[in-house]
């Protein structure tokens, strides 16, 4: 502290003896430097916010994670999907070191986060300095969608940490005139691939930097541009067939409307900080640092901006104009590199120091105080685990059968494993969160196969006997079928809704004797 306040009081003088002193140009750049504890205090402090959620039950999509390796190493080819194909080999080695505890399965993706941070930082530092590098750090690491895919059991702290390591490889290149470095570019954007298919929106914009930061010397560029392409190609092959059935099915994968374009802002610029990035703007302009040693190089800025704005623009472009919506709010994970990188251009432009730092520990403080006073936030999302806790302790003491709506979209366009619920993929929370009850399974929409499992079910062994029926919101109308089918024969008692999940209870309804009908 003492130090700060020594190079906050010079700093103010040498400011003012040149305001009085026309004829001092270029004062020292010592003048205005912040000392670097104090940006590493803040990274140090958004990295801090990651951890208010790890303790928190598994969400539905996470689950599915666990489910994919609770079959064992073997089992996870013919679980593992299309979609992320290396994570589940990851996490299952995670799991024989640190087991299969909530925490314990959140650890692999804040190590993978911290670093794709770490080479975030290095890649920052070498474009245009330390105090840039801290500040794109704290915005990315401050970021909602990086704070929750952090703790996330799933794929996307180690496709940003190949985003990370892609882009740190892309800064190296630009003095770079081998074969072996474009080779390792290519292979690390193949595993980007390989952790999860849609981040290949992020390939454009890592073509593009390469063809900005090479363009001056076209016969290296050529030549690397080639041998990228090549080990990329040799890497990817294996996915092709999964690309393919992805394309194939890309109808069953849409769970969400055509994004408006507030939600292209609320990426940009978080809506609870929205204000100080605006802010940042205003300042960025009003009082733009005008010395000499904070010019950037224009290519480099471009590259920057390609960054961001390439898979912004291909996520966003490609929902809003097409039946297929991706501009998913954990699949925008790709683009937050790239946003960090261009608000780092332009807070770095601001030309008070202080002004720099304090606007970085403003986002800090922001995202740290929603955080902690969001309820969902704190809980990581929704989860299934209350609502099956619930229905465990109310069925096992008759052995009452629960009816469960799958929450996953791919399960409306399918049979249901009436046989096999309990290790079906589309009941993952089940494998995690297990009912020793009788599970009856139906999809997530309300169409001919739910109708055709659930008067099975109600016109057989739920006739005359209690049972419990449960959905998550977009299932809502398969228990209002089940009530409105059961109307002569159950009365439905609500027991809760435990996070949108919705646990009824639907009992027998005495039975008049016919003896007692003839009197009557």
């Amino acid at each position: 502290m003492r130090r700060f306040l020594t190079a906050f009081k010079t700093s103010t003088s040498i400011e003012e003896s040149h305001v009085k002193n026309p004829l001092v140009k270029n004062p020292s750049p010592e003048r205005d430097r912040i000392p670097p504890v104090v940006y590493a205090f803040a990274l140090a402090a958004s990295i801090a916010i990651w951890f208010v959620a790890v303790r928190s039950p598994l969400w539905l999509d996470e689950t599915f994670s666990f489910w994919q390796i609770k079959a064992g190493f073997w089992h996870i080819p013919s679980r593992g999907g299309v979609l992320f194909v290396a994570y589940p080999y990851v996490l299952w080695f995670a799991t024989k070191l640190l087991g299969t505890s909530e925490v314990a399965l959140r650890i692999p993706s804040i190590v993978a986060m911290l670093g794709a941070v770490y080479l975030l930082y290095r890649a920052a530092r070498e474009l245009f300095g330390r105090e840039f590098a801290f500040i794109v750090c704290i915005v990315f690491c401050s970021h909602p969608i990086i704070i929750f895919a952090s703790v996330d059991v799933r794929a996307y702290a180690f496709a940003t940490l190949a985003m990370s390591a892609c882009i740190f490889l892309l800064v190296r290149l630009r003095n770079n005139d081998s074969n072996w470095l474009p080779a390792l570019l290519g292979l690390t954007a193949a595993v980007l691939v390989w952790f999860h298919f849609l981040f290949a929106v992020f390939l454009p914009a890592l073509l593009a930097g390469l063809v900005i930061l090479k363009a001056s010397d076209r016969k290296t560029l050529w030549r690397q541009l080639g041998v990228s392409l090549l080990a990329f190609t040799l890497a990817f092959w294996p996915l092709v067939p999964g690309y393919l059935a992805m394309f194939h099915t890309r109808g069953t994968h849409v769970f969400q409307e055509a994004p408006p374009f507030i939600e292209l802002v609320r990426t940009v610029a978080p809506a609870w900080q929205k204000w100080l990035f605006a802010l940042a703007l205003v300042l960025a302009v009003l009082h733009r640092d005008r010395s000499s040693e904070n010019k950037k190089p224009f290519t480099w800025v471009l590259c920057c901006v390609a960054l961001a704005a390439i898979p912004l623009g291909i996520l966003f472009g490609v929902s809003a104009a097409t039946p297929i919506h991706i501009f998913v709010v954990r699949y925008r994970t790709v683009t937050i590199l790239g946003i960090a990188l261009a608000w780092g251009l332009i807070i770095s432009r601001i030309g008070s120091p202080l002004l720099r730092v304090a606007l970085c520990c403003a986002l800090v403080l922001v995202a740290a105080g929603h955080d902690l006073s969001n309820p969902i936030s704190r809980n990581h999302g929704f989860t299934w685990k209350y609502a099956l806790e619930a229905a465990e302790r109310n069925a096992e003491s008759d052995n009452a059968p629960v009816v469960v709506s799958s929450d996953y979209p791919e399960s409306s366009y399918a049979p249901m494993p009436v046989d096999s619920a309990k290790d079906s993929g589309f009941f993952a929370p089940l494998s995690y969160y297990p009912l020793s009850v009788p599970v009856v399974p139906l999809p997530r929409a309300l169409n001919d196969e739910a109708i055709r499992v659930a008067s099975a079910f109600l016109n057989g062994a739920g006739q005359h006997r209690r049972f419990l029926a449960m959905a998550f919101w977009p299932s809502y109308p398969n228990l209002d079928w089940i009530r409105d089918h059961t109307l002569k024969t159950h009365s439905a008692l609500v027991l809760g809704n435990f996070d949108g999940v919705v646990l009824v209870e639907f009992t027998p309804l005495p039975q008049v004797e016919p003896n007692v009908q003839q009197r009557e």
